[in-house]
């Protein structure tokens, strides 16, 4: 018993020191995997996370078009192969990019020689009406520098230049629409001379990639030099004027002597004769018509129209050119529909070129209407204080691709067996403008036409 207590007591001393080590075992081995473990905890993240990162970041430079930016990862590891291979991808971006910008530089720089070797004066901006480009001749018409314009409002160049200010001025202050509806005349002192420009601005718009509606980049302002065709205009002008004029007194001359000849008292005429004068007072009169109108023409070209307004009643100037087409209108047993509205104000109009004008349109409806007609003359007054004229004639009328040419100087509808100069209804929309007002026609082929005059 002696010897098994003291077995048990050594194994015992020997199983406690044991167990000791084994807890100092224990706890030193705990402590260095929980060193260990906090070491990783604080640094594994970093490691998978930082190169994620700093990739993001790369990518985002490279959206940018930065395409310097490199990604250094000095692993070997798959994010050293990712790093390699992002490096080589930005390396061939930037070298694509140089390419495309030394050929988007030479585009450019071909663009604007082409600009500026220009003879016309051209003036481009962009959607916020800065100057883009002004070429040399748009910079010595209007007596400016280049480094004083490009990149500048248009707005601010125009407050210190009177004709900046009058080339922008419907653009700044008008819709698109506006600004193209028809080129301007202005007249500018260039070339040691006044010269004539044509002004239209021309809007640019685009499609963006990837959107579907139309978008406005800017305006593009085009002078275009007309005055060699305006001084060959003047001189036709006057040619014309200077002819009519010494037309005019010897037509005038031969009517006086048909007049004469006419007079039984200087001897009676047989029926062949009397036919003849008749065809040469046809003739006479018509030569006197034509010379009338070319001289109308030369004032409406030279911008000499003399307006003498006055108050005046339609029904004067309705009863003027019914009187005056009388009996042109009887010969083909045509009859005057008149209505005019009760209470109608007088108009401030000069009386004389509205009843050329009304009395033009008579004629005409005459000339093309079926006989043993109608020809109805209405007048009334509109919701915006002006009085309307129409007159409406039952007849071949206008076919629809002509409509919008009628009022042409020169212009006849082709076919047609009429006498005339194609001048009458140019005349008649020149009077009527210049007071103010409108003509415009309607017109349904093989049933007639209408035209109103609104003044």
């Amino acid at each position: 018993m002696l010897l098994n207590m003291q077995a048990l007591q050594r194994k015992s001393k020997v199983a406690t020191q044991t167990s000791e080590e084994a807890i100092i075992w224990i706890a030193t081995v705990g402590t260095i995997c929980f060193v260990i473990a906090l070491m990783l905890f604080d640094n594994l993240p970093s490691n998978i996370a930082n190169p994620i990162k700093e990739l993001t970041e790369s990518i985002k430079q490279i959206a940018a078009k930065n395409y310097s930016k490199r990604v250094h990862f000095e692993s070997h590891n798959e994010y050293g192969e990712l790093a390699q291979s992002f490096n080589v991808m930005a390396k061939k971006l930037e070298e694509y990019s140089n390419s495309n910008l030394e050929r988007l530089m030479m585009a450019k720089k071909r663009i604007e020689t082409l600009i500026n070797n220009m003879r016309e004066p051209v003036i481009g901006l962009d959607e916020h009406f800065m100057v883009l480009f002004m070429n040399d001749t748009a910079l010595q018409i209007c007596n400016l520098k280049k480094e004083d314009v490009i990149g500048k409002s248009i707005s601010e160049i125009s407050k210190r230049n009177d004709l900046i200010r009058t080339l922008t001025s419907n653009l700044l202050n008008s819709s698109l629409q506006e600004q193209n509806e028809k080129p301007l005349l202005i007249k500018i002192y260039a070339d040691n001379k006044e010269s004539y420009f044509e002004k239209e601005i021309i809007p640019i718009k685009i499609v963006p990639t990837g959107e579907k509606e139309e978008k406005n980049i800017g305006n593009v302002i085009l002078l275009k030099n007309i005055t060699s065709f305006k001084e060959l205009d003047f001189a036709k002008t006057n040619f014309i004027g200077t002819v009519s004029h010494e037309l005019k007194t010897p037509i005038s001359s031969i009517k006086m002597s048909i007049q004469l000849l006419e007079n039984k008292k200087i001897g009676s005429l047989n029926p062949e004769q009397q036919n003849l004068i008749e065809n040469i007072k046809d003739d006479t009169s018509r030569l006197l018509k034509i010379i009338g109108e070319l001289l109308n023409i030369t004032q409406v070209e030279s911008g000499a129209i003399q307006l003498n307004k006055t108050p005046t009643t339609i029904t004067e100037i309705i009863e003027y050119a019914t009187n005056a087409t009388k009996s042109t209108a009887e010969q083909k047993e045509i009859d005057f529909d008149i209505d005019i509205a009760k209470n109608i104000a007088p108009i401030l109009a000069d009386k004389e070129k509205t009843a050329w004008v009304i009395t033009n349109l008579l004629s005409n409806a005459i000339r093309y209407a079926d006989e043993n007609t109608s020809i109805k003359i209405k007048a009334q007054e509109t919701d915006n204080h002006k009085v309307e004229i129409s007159v409406t004639d039952i007849g071949q009328g206008i076919l629809p691709e002509y409509l919008d040419k009628i009022f042409d100087r020169y212009f006849r509808v082709p076919g047609t067996k009429k006498d005339g100069t194609g001048l009458g209804l140019s005349i008649c929309k020149e009077f009527i403008e210049a007071q103010g007002g409108t003509i415009t026609v309607k017109s349904e082929y093989g049933v007639g036409s209408t035209f109103t005059v609104n003044i």
